[in-house]
């Protein structure tokens, strides 16, 4: 099994048989795509910055990883898998992923990354004490749902029907979508589609589609972060103007997007675990949430809905696509 291609080449995945007894298990399990380029890039700033620290393949590190595609049977199966491989600390991006990898063991560290809301998943117990064997790194604050409404309202102000794309069988799911019924303005239709599914949502955005003046706020969730390129395409299709999460729709041509910098976040969750692997608890190590949101539009997009990006908007994005 390999683990990346290109710069991160000399971290390969299989078990050696001469590995070092001295080496340190690093196991991974993340709900992307394998062939996915945001979640070779994310693990590329882990692995990069494990190296700067010193852990060095062969020697004094061994990674293993599992790719979860977005599946919850593979999530489960794979947590007993790495937990069963008996490592010093797991890596793990997405709530459903920690969640399995916790009912697996309470005792091997955690460290994540990308998780939105942990204390409200029952992750931890707070984010300044997170008080068991798991820490990392927040993707965002709910308040942010809030500011995806009101951007999409600037970029498409005709727009009077909102379709809310959510998984609503997690805390995250359920909370984003309060945070915007929250800041919703008067006239806006609100309403909410379940993205746990591909043969469920795909005809519900259809059947909103029929209407008109209507648009996508994508949340984030485990199944869009592992199908952003059908979500892109089924927003395309039918013509509606979206905003979503995190950059990678954008890549994938969506109009625009507004999160932090999940890249960064692993690169940061490389530090946790070499904490870690010095003796450092999680119990004891302050969940961190971001410091920076980046706004990145996509003008062909615009431009393909007849739509015109204001310039105020065009000066605060740190990325315009054209």
């Amino acid at each position: 099994m390999s683990l990346l291609g290109g710069a991160v080449a000399a971290w390969p995945l299989q078990a050696r048989a001469q590995q070092s007894e001295r080496a340190r298990r690093i196991r991974i399990l993340t709900t992307q795509s394998e062939n996915a380029p945001d979640g070779q890039a994310r693990l590329g700033a882990f692995t990069q910055r494990l190296t700067e620290q010193g852990w060095t393949d062969g020697r004094s590190a061994h990674l293993e990883i599992r790719w979860g595609a977005g599946d919850a049977e593979r999530y489960r199966r794979y947590a007993r898998e790495l937990v069963a491989l008996a490592p010093d600390v797991i890596l793990a991006d997405g709530s459903s992923s920690v969640a399995v990898l916790q009912q697996a063991t309470r005792t091997v560290p955690i460290v994540f990354a990308g998780i939105i809301d942990p204390v409200g998943a029952g992750l931890i117990k707070s984010l300044a004490r997170p008080g068991g064997n798991a820490t990392g790194f927040t993707a965002f604050e709910y308040a942010i749902a809030a500011k995806w409404l009101e951007l999409l309202k600037e970029i498409a102000p005709n727009m009077t029907r909102a379709a809310v794309l959510r998984d609503s069988v997690i805390a995250a799911g359920i909370g984003q979508f309060a945070a915007i019924q929250a800041v919703a303005p008067i006239g806006m239709e609100l309403s909410a589609i379940d993205l746990n599914n591909d043969n469920a949502f795909e005809p519900a955005v259809a059947e909103f589609a029929r209407g008109s003046n209507g648009g996508l706020v994508v949340t984030g969730s485990p199944f869009g972060a592992a199908h952003p390129d059908m979500i892109v395409a089924l927003a395309a299709r039918y013509k509606l103007p979206a905003i979503y999460p995190f950059r990678r729709y954008v890549d994938a041509g969506g109009l625009v997007a507004y999160g932090s910098d999940l890249a960064s976040q692993f690169r940061l969750a490389a530090g946790y675990v070499d904490r870690i692997l010095k003796g450092d608890k999680p119990a004891d190590m302050p969940v961190q949430a971001p410091t920076k949101y980046e706004l990145v539009i996509n003008l062909k997009t615009a431009k393909a809905l007849g739509l015109k990006v204001p310039p105020t908007l065009l000066a605060l994005a740190d990325e315009v696509i054209e």
